[in-house]
C-alpha cells in the first residue's frame, strides 16, 4: 500500500501523512490486525516508509472528526462493517460497538454492514439501522448522530434525529488530526 501511493504521489510535495485504518487504533498505534485486509499492519514502520510523521486513527473516527461541530456527537459509519466513533468536546473516543454482541448470537456489524444489507434486503435492513441508532442514541446520549459511509446511500430517509456525514469529511479529518 504504502509503495502505491508513493507512486501515485511521485512529485508531490507533503511534510506529513494521516492514515485513517478500518480496526482499532488506540494511541495512534493499530492493536490487531484487520478483519478484512491482509496481515502485516501491526508493528509496521508508518513514519519510516512515508518519510515524514504520520497520525493514525481509526477510519470512522476520522470521518467522524471531519463530521465534527461541537458538543457529542456519535458517528455510525454504515460500510462494509459498522464503523463508530465518538466525540465529545472535541476529543476522539475509540469504539467498536460493530462488534458488540446484539444477544441473538451475532455482531451489530452483522446486520448493518454490507453483507448483512444484502442478506436482508434494504427495506428490513433500513429497520435495522433505525433500531441500533435509538439503541446506541439511547444508551450514549449524544446531542448530535451522524450517519457515514456508502451505505447511507440506500437509506431512503435518515432516521430521526440523525444528519448524513459529509463527502469528502475524511479528508477534513485527516487534517484536523494534527490541528490537535
Amino acid at each position: 500500500m504504502v509503495k502505491k501511493t508513493l507512486e501515485i504521489t511521485k512529485g508531490w510535495r507533503f511534510d506529513a501523512v494521516s492514515l485513517g485504518f478500518p480496526g482499532l487504533v488506540i494511541g495512534g498505534k493499530i492493536m490487531q490486525e484487520p478483519h478484512n485486509l491482509g496481515r502485516g499492519w501491526v508493528d509496521f514502520d508508518w513514519p519510516d516508509a512515508f518519510g515524514c510523521p504520520v497520525k493514525m486513527i481509526n477510519d470512522a473516527a476520522m470521518q467522524a472528526l471531519g463530521d465534527y461541530d461541537g458538543g457529542k456527537m456519535l458517528f455510525l459509519g454504515l460500510g462494509t462493517g459498522l464503523g463508530s466513533a465518538l466525540i465529545v468536546d472535541g476529543a476522539v473516543v475509540a469504539m467498536e460497538l460493530g462488534h458488540l454482541p446484539t444477544g441473538d448470537g451475532h455482531y451489530y456489524e452483522y446486520n448493518l454492514g454490507n453483507k448483512g444489507r444484502k442478506r436482508l434486503g434494504n427495506k428490513q435492513w433500513r429497520r435495522q439501522v433505525e433500531d441500533v441508532v435509538e439503541t446506541f442514541r439511547a444508551a450514549l446520549l449524544p446531542d448530535t448522530v451522524v450517519l457515514g459511509g456508502g451505505n447511507v446511500d440506500h437509506l431512503k430517509h435518515l432516521p430521526p434525529h440523525t444528519r448524513g456525514g459529509k463527502k469528502g469529511a475524511a479528508f477534513v479529518g485527516g487534517f484536523r488530526l494534527w490541528e490537535q
